[in-house]
């Protein structure tokens, strides 16, 4: 009997519902806490959640208990799977990959999980390359290394409004030294080595997203690309930016406007935005 890979992620990759379910992938939740609720980020409104981060509440966030990987494993198991590829946010950012670790060794069934030193669609599209290898029949090397590919060669863009909620959440990494800056200039940050870096600063809201663009548009480089606009909460610049993506970027494959997972914006602050190139093949 033919092996059956199954693909499990965290919430941290942004994936659509309907991308997710289309793959079979499957989706464990990383945990937030506001004031005195704690549970799964898509069980928190997050229209609430940014409203609290504006008027400074405290919001923390925590990987998946292990248990949470185990059923999703046991699941899969159940499912018919032979083995599983489990893919997740970066380790220096969360213990999400040492939770999973964790559960892998209570499963019957081989569990491979990647620290996919990413997070966001970077991450979302290697589980889509990973659950595509899966369904045409891949066997479990040809799966991670679909996986690895993807994320060796994702790029994330990211512009924040503000440094200060990654401070609070203590995952501003490298990008520390742009703290302090005038308030006038917007950072633009990228993910390097696992954790978020600096990538420019930039004078004016308008300025660094047009920045952005551009660096979008140089990295796609030519190469058929699938591209991502992420945003966090609704704003005047997600679908431009998308069009623009559009117009300049002739080889790309697949486009998509989603939202930030929660723990993501919890970390970016309100009016985040970011694009991800990935290119395919």
């Amino acid at each position: 009997m033919p092996a059956r890979i199954a693909v499990i992620t965290d919430s941290s990759s942004c994936l659509p519902d309907l991308v997710a379910s289309r793959w079979a992938i499957g989706v464990v939740q990383i945990q937030l806490s506001l004031g005195s609720h704690y549970d799964d980020e898509n069980r928190f409104d997050r229209k609430e959640v940014i409203e609290a981060m504006r008027a400074g509440q405290v919001i923390a966030t925590a990987p998946p208990d292990p248990g949470a990987f185990f059923w999703a494993y046991q699941e899969a198991a159940t499912a018919g799977a032979t083995a599983i590829v489990s893919i997740h946010i970066s380790g220096r950012m969360s213990d999400t990959v040492r939770a999973a670790r964790e559960a892998a060794q209570q499963v019957r069934i081989p569990v491979h999980v990647l620290d996919s030193r990413t997070t966001g669609m970077s991450l979302g599209f290697a589980a889509v390359s990973a659950a595509r290898a899966a369904a045409a029949g891949a066997d479990a090397d040809r799966v991670i290394e679909a996986a690895e590919r993807r994320c060796t060669t994702s790029t994330e863009f990211i512009y924040v409004d503000t440094l200060e909620y990654l401070r609070r959440g203590g995952r501003i990494g490298a990008a520390q030294a742009m703290l302090g800056s005038a308030f006038s200039i917007k950072p633009l940050l990228t993910v390097k080595d696992g954790e978020v870096a600096p990538l420019a600063r930039v004078p004016g809201t308008k300025r660094a997203l047009a920045k952005m663009v551009d660096l979008a548009v140089k990295k796609s480089g030519g190469f058929r690309a699938d591209i991502a606009v992420t945003r966090f909460g609704a704003s005047d610049h997600e679908l431009e930016i998308g069009r623009q993506i559009e117009r300049r970027v002739p080889a790309m494959v697949e486009s998509m406007v989603v939202e930030a997972s929660t723990v993501i914006g919890a970390h970016l602050g309100p009016g985040a935005l970011g694009i991800t190139v990935s290119p395919v093949g």
